[in-house]
């Protein structure tokens, strides 16, 4: 993939449709929007999509989600407790209905957690559409048991890799924050080009502006703009000019690198979905 002349400028275009289903569950991405919250809710998703409404030993329950995430390192039991807790109280999660005894009492995705979760998985078979020719997201469309196949294999694929668990060190600095992972995504979207002729390229972000777009603080983005600079990532020009940046190539190569270990997966995922479709 990273070989495809045309991945890196897919890949700006991906990062701007991600930011648009960003922006149409804004709040719900709020809840979702850490590296480990991403892991958290898709290995929750894939026990959802693996539940069988006769068995009350499968479906989401914080000890079923706890096992995936002690296998990959990904969270605590405490923070995947807090996790289903806090998309209960914000009713991203729901009880499910059937099929469940007393002590078990799995959970399940409302509606709206489904919807974006559907848009998103549409989002990225496109992506691949415009790598290869393909017709994923067709298919998607017109038959949803492909979705539903995929995401427990794409998921299970990449929390059992440690470099997508893992990621690279400048990529980090971003996507363990808070809202870390989309900030990253739209700075991405910023440059003429992710293939620079330089070790840097330019680019025009107001740190305000961002901030209010993704629902966090002028602190936090402040903050984490600190450590990327700190860490050589990212930085001003010598004449300080307001809102002007450089990107480091160093950077775009990480956040291409660690992106097409994601779709790499989903494609992977695709494909066995669609053979093993009744």
């Amino acid at each position: 993939m990273l070989q495809n002349l045309q991945y890196r400028e897919v890949l700006q275009s991906s990062a701007r449709v991600l930011i648009a289903v960003n922006d149409l569950f804004p709040r719900m991405a709020r809840l979702v929007s850490s590296h480990r919250k991403w892991m958290l809710t898709h290995a929750s998703y894939a026990l959802h999509l693996e539940r069988d409404p006769n068995d009350p030993e499968t479906g989401i329950t914080a000890a079923r989600l706890l096992k995936i995430m002690q296998e990959t390192g990904g969270a605590s039991r405490n923070t995947a407790a807090a996790f289903l807790a806090e998309l209960v109280t914000y009713k991203l999660l729901i009880r499910a209905t059937g099929g469940h005894s007393r002590r078990t009492r799995p959970l399940q995705p409302a509606e709206a957690s489904e919807r974006a979760m559907r848009l998103w998985f549409k989002s990225q078979m496109s992506t691949l559409d415009c790598l290869d020719g393909g017709s994923r997201e067709r298919q998607v469309e017109d038959d949803g048991s492909i979705f539903e196949r995929a995401q427990p294999l794409a998921a299970r694929q990449l929390l059992s890799n440690p470099d997508w668990t893992d990621p690279p060190a400048g990529v980090g600095v971003f996507v363990w924050a808070e809202s870390g992972g989309v900030i990253l995504d739209d700075l991405m979207t910023r440059p003429a080009s992710l293939a620079p002729k330089s070790d840097r390229v330019w680019i025009e972000v107001n740190l305000a502006n961002l901030a209010e777009h993704y629902l966090v603080s002028n602190t936090h983005v402040r903050r984490l703009f600190a450590r990327a600079e700190a860490a050589g990532l990212i930085g001003k020009g010598q004449d300080d000019q307001r809102g002007r940046f450089w990107l480091s190539a160093r950077l775009i190569d990480e956040y291409a690198s660690w992106q097409a270990i994601k779709l790499e997966a989903l494609a992977s995922a695709f494909d066995q979905a669609v053979a093993s479709r009744p």
